[in-house]
Parts: C-alpha cells; sequence; structure tokens
C-alpha cells in the first residue's frame, strides 16, 4: 500500500479553500442565520490554535483536524444554498493567495494571546484574594 503525499496536500488545500469560501457565504445576506452560525463555528474551529484532542498526542491528535473538521464544512456547506455557496468557492479560489488568510491568522492568534492574558491575570488576581 502507497501512500501519495500529493493527494494530502491537494486535500488540505481544497478544504482551507472551503474554509474561506465559508468566510465568504457567512457575509453573504442570502445565507439564512442558523447557516451562519455554524459557519462561524467551522472557521473558528478550523483557526484556532486549540483543539479538542491536542495535536501531539500520537494518531488521535490528528484525527479531529482529519474527521471533524471536513465533517464540520461538509454540514455547513449544506446549511448555506448552493448558489451562495458555488459563489464563495469562485470568490475564494480567486483571492486564493492573498493577504486576507495571513492576515485572519494574525488576528485570530491576538485574540487567543488577548484571551489567555486575561485569564491569566484573572488567575493572579484570584489567588492574590485568597
Amino acid at each position: 500500500m502507497r501512500i501519495d503525499i500529493s493527494q494530502w496536500w491537494e486535500r488540505a488545500r481544497t478544504i482551507k479553500n472551503e474554509v474561506f469560501a465559508l468566510v465568504i457565504a457567512y457575509r453573504d445576506p442570502r445565507t439564512p442565520w442558523y447557516a451562519k452560525t455554524w459557519a462561524l463555528v467551522v472557521v473558528a474551529y478550523a483557526l484556532s490554535p486549540i483543539d479538542l484532542i491536542p495535536d501531539f498526542i500520537p494518531l488521535l491528535g490528528y484525527l479531529d483536524d482529519l474527521i471533524l473538521l471536513p465533517l464540520g464544512v461538509a454540514l455547513a456547506v449544506k446549511l448555506i444554498p448552493a448558489g451562495v455557496m458555488e459563489e464563495a468557492r469562485l470568490a475564494a479560489t480567486q483571492a486564493e493567495g492573498s493577504q486576507a488568510g495571513r492576515v485572519g491568522g494574525v488576528v485570530i492568534a491576538l485574540v487567543w494571546i488577548l484571551l489567555f492574558g486575561l485569564a491569566i491575570g484573572w488567575f493572579i488576581r484570584l489567588f492574590q484574594n485568597s
């Protein structure tokens, strides 16, 4: 049994493009609120550095990325009207390689750093008052 790495890279690129298309579909006013909500959850999970199962756990660590993320994307695509999703995919493909993805990643990383700092500050104050 031979594993072709190029197929894995292609699937990863497809998922990345689908996640970006979900961001575009989220902004479309024709997308229903429940689809927007689910798309937001999937995009936040995809871009979040925190996983349900940490990646350092052998085999299981990447299981959520290999199973949960594609399932979440598939459900979001089903909830979004087909025409909206087609337009979003086209726009995502045209914008591939732009600065938008990097800027979004930096923004999410900064939000996590801010939340982490707030949590540490809260714990420090909690233990000082004890």
